[in-house]
């Protein structure tokens, strides 16, 4: 078989059960976001155990790029399919996401039951005003990365891509929702500008190579049904890290379909910062809140389908797909606008959430926290968030 995604599939380094069960214990000790749980994965899997290839490990990283679908699982995904093909991929991911899952439900559970008292409210007090320095620092790290760094040359060099960013910016902060179309033409316009594909040079007959189509069960309740459906559509559309979720869950979690608060939302974001495996994962919470387990099934389904159909679909011929510029022009077009609808999405939740002086306090003390402190993970900065809310709220 000359499929370049299993061209070591003869030699298996790793049993189906072992890369399995290193999800598993990464999915339950994983913490700090995206970079870190790739970060992760190279270190065990490539210098530590050489069960991959620095080759195999960078063709994953650059598909898991490519590809809508939250990062960290993405890569994950990719790897299991390496050498044990769609079982490996399918046991793999469901082995990492599975226990951030069970934790998130359970805090779902005791947010449910105890978020009316005052010890519960006076720690997300604390938590929320921190998680908006968190994501204010995830955000300007998705801009240096993905658009350029924040220098005359380079800015110059990548105008297009900042009109894109500043657009997602405006427009989500004057609409206060997701704007998938805006994202769907910033693609499509910077792949005509930059890397037009043949079809557009040379008008043809289209072929359709792919086509997936994402389907759930039917459900009785129309709130499962709206859930499984707005899900599954921002699971679509994600790419990179996964708090760039955050502007597709705001605008219709809280807006347009009145799910939750606005402080529910941020607890939300705030619950998938403490716990371990994908960011992503705040979706779950969040599905719980709105319709018990249920729906936190649902919505953890349906983020999570696309991004698994994407990468077993796209694995197998993945190299041939990586070298088109057209398609790369697509993804940095769409990318540029997601990433400045995360910001405008951090000012819409910071102007709601910092309701006093020690909440910006709080807020301003993460961000400058994440800046100065280089190996300072977020799971910490919420643990003495909620230890201070507790003190300003008590004391």
């Amino acid at each position: 078989m000359n499929n370049p995604a299993q061209k070591n599939i003869q030699t298996k380094p790793y049993s189906l059960s072992e890369i399995t069960i290193y999800f598993l214990k990464l999915g339950t000790w994983g913490f700090g976001g995206p970079v870190a749980l790739v970060g992760y994965m190279q270190r065990d899997l490539v210098e530590d155990k050489k069960w991959l290839t620095d080759e195999e490990y960078n063709e994953g990283l650059a598909l898991a790029q490519l590809a809508p679908g939250p990062l960290a699982a993405q890569l994950g995904i990719y790897i299991g399919f390496v050498h044990h093909g769609l079982l490996g991929a399918t046991l793999t991911g469901l082995a990492f996401v599975l226990p951030s899952f069970v934790m998130v439900v359970l805090l779902g559970m005791a947010y449910q039951l105890y978020g009316g008292l005052a010890w519960m409210q006076a720690v997300f007090y604390g938590v929320g005003a921190a998680v908006i320095g968190i994501i204010a620092m995830s955000a300007y790290k998705l801009t240096i990365k993905s658009i350029s760094r924040l220098e005359p040359s380079a800015i110059r060099s990548k105008w297009l891509l900042w009109l894109f960013y500043i657009m997602g910016v405006v427009v989500t902060i004057i609409t206060q929702r997701e704007e998938i179309l805006l994202f769907i033409a910033c693609g499509l316009a910077y792949m005509v500008i930059k890397a037009p594909p043949r079809w557009i040079k040379k008008p043809a007959t289209l072929s359709v190579g792919l086509f997936l189509g994402i389907g759930l069960w039917n459900h009785d309740g129309k709130t499962l049904q709206e859930i499984g459906w707005f899900f599954a559509k921002a699971g679509a559309f994600v790419f990179g890290s996964g708090l760039a979720i955050v502007p597709f869950l705001h605008g219709s979690v809280v807006k347009e379909f009145g799910w939750l608060t606005e402080h529910q939302f941020v607890d939300a974001v705030a619950v998938a910062m403490i716990t371990p495996g994908p960011v992503v994962i705040t979706v779950a919470f969040i599905g719980y809140l709105v319709a018990g387990f249920p729906g936190a099934c649902v919505a953890a389904i349906a983020t999570f389908l696309p991004c698994y159909l994407f990468t077993v679909a796209l694995a197998p011929s993945f190299k041939r797909i990586a070298k088109n510029t057209s398609i790369k022009a697509f993804v940095e077009g769409i990318t540029a606008a997601v990433i400045g609808a995360l910001v405008g999405s951090v000012v819409i939740i910071a102007i709601r959430s910092i309701i006093d002086v020690w909440t910006l306090l709080i807020a301003v003390a993460a961000l400058l926290a994440l800046v100065y402190i280089k190996k300072l993970q977020e799971p910490y900065i919420i643990a003495a968030a909620a230890i201070l809310g507790l003190i300003i709220k008590f004391i």
